[in-house]
């Protein structure tokens, strides 16, 4: 959440400053993919080109800057991917880039061809990189404009509301275990689904509210294994459910091992679902669409109006934007109110 202070800009302020309009802009994406990238993507590529900004497009992240791995873009690149997953200008983990040398390399690339801005689209690993490369730059007697765009499926960037790509991955899921209801209703089964969220459960407790799951578990709450799960499945039990849903984010882990212990435990019969990388793919939601449609817009009219080093977040539904060193020092917790909510309406006693 954007804290007190912090300083925002509303997206109707935003002057062109003629004499700060690039020339020439990089864009990339890095960290892992999240449906409604490409109409971010598509969003830079179309905005600078009405601004006459050259977009050169690099592929594969930080690893394709460190290799020079970059091509020209314009209007005709981008036409129809709004439509499609991923990314087109894919994705990749750099160690390299972490590295002194390797921010040198990525440094050198900007300098060759000549870039003085670069968008990046992707979550706070990668705003940090962005943050180190302007630094290197800077040493070596060079400047370059920066402007991230907050893409990830777990919505556990801080100083955002809305994260591209949550909204669709939340949907795959529903979906998906719409469908693993029916059979578990057939056979009186409970079903343990292990969703997305390695360090953060904001993906797992909004799918465990929409699907009504009777047990939600997240990396973020301590796990007391008869508290938060035996005594759930035993309410749901009473009331006469004959079917459970068990959410459980990949951070919590043992997902197996917690089906093995319930069904020792309550004589359930149990069956794990590992959605996997199926949350990452699939055509965008609308909502993906619109949001990274107009945050790839913000972010170039930010970039003409020489406003510089800037993450484009959203807020109580507005496109602002925030200092990139102060956004990427927020930490995003779980949102109190939704987890309550999923205790409630899952028949344990409410958190306080």
């Amino acid at each position: 959440m954007v804290q007190n202070g912090s300083t925002l800009t509303e997206n109707s302020r935003i002057e062109l400053n003629t004499e700060a309009v690039p020339r020439r802009l990089g864009l990339l994406t890095s960290g892992g993919d999240a449906p409604g990238m490409n109409a971010a993507i598509r969003a830079v590529v179309r905005t600078a080109y009405l601004r006459n900004i050259d977009v050169i497009g690099i592929r594969r992240g930080y690893n394709g800057l460190i290799h020079g791995d970059v091509f020209k873009m314009g209007p005709n690149d981008v036409n129809g991917i709004i439509t499609k997953g991923g990314t087109i200008l894919y994705t990749a983990r750099s160690p390299e880039f972490e590295t002194k040398q390797g921010i040198e390399r990525a440094a050198d690339t900007c300098n060759f061809h000549g870039l003085d801005a670069l968008v990046v689209i992707g979550g706070d690993g990668s705003f940090r990189g962005a943050m180190e490369l302007t630094n290197t730059l800077a040493e070596m007697g060079s400047s370059l404009s920066v402007v991230g765009i907050p893409g990830s499926i777990d919505n556990d960037i801080a100083c955002t509301n809305y994260t591209i790509g949550f909204d669709t991955a939340a949907n795959t899921c529903i979906s998906a275990i719409d469908k693993l209801q029916d059979t578990m209703q057939s056979h009186e089964r409970c079903s343990v689904v292990e969703v997305m969220g390695h360090k953060t459960g904001h993906l797992a407790v909004y799918v465990g509210i929409a699907v009504g799951a009777s047990v939600i578990l997240a990396p973020e709450k301590p796990l007391d294994f008869e508290r938060d799960v035996l005594e759930n499945l035993r309410n749901a039990k009473i009331l006469g459910r004959e079917h459970s849903i068990v959410i459980v984010a990949e951070g919590v882990g043992r997902t197996q091992e917690l089906a093995e212990q319930i069904h020792k435990s309550l004589g359930l019969d149990t069956r794990v679902t590992i959605l996997g990388h199926i949350q990452r793919g699939g055509s965008p939601s609308a909502r993906d669409r619109v949001m990274a449609s107009r945050m790839g817009e913000h972010a170039v009219e930010l970039l003409c109006a020489g406003r510089r080093n800037r993450l484009v977040v959203t807020h109580d539904g507005a496109i602002i934007d925030i200092d990139i060193a102060e956004g990427s020092a927020m930490t995003k917790s779980l949102q109190p109110e939704m987890y309550r909510t999923a205790r409630v309406l899952s028949l344990s006693a409410p958190t306080r």
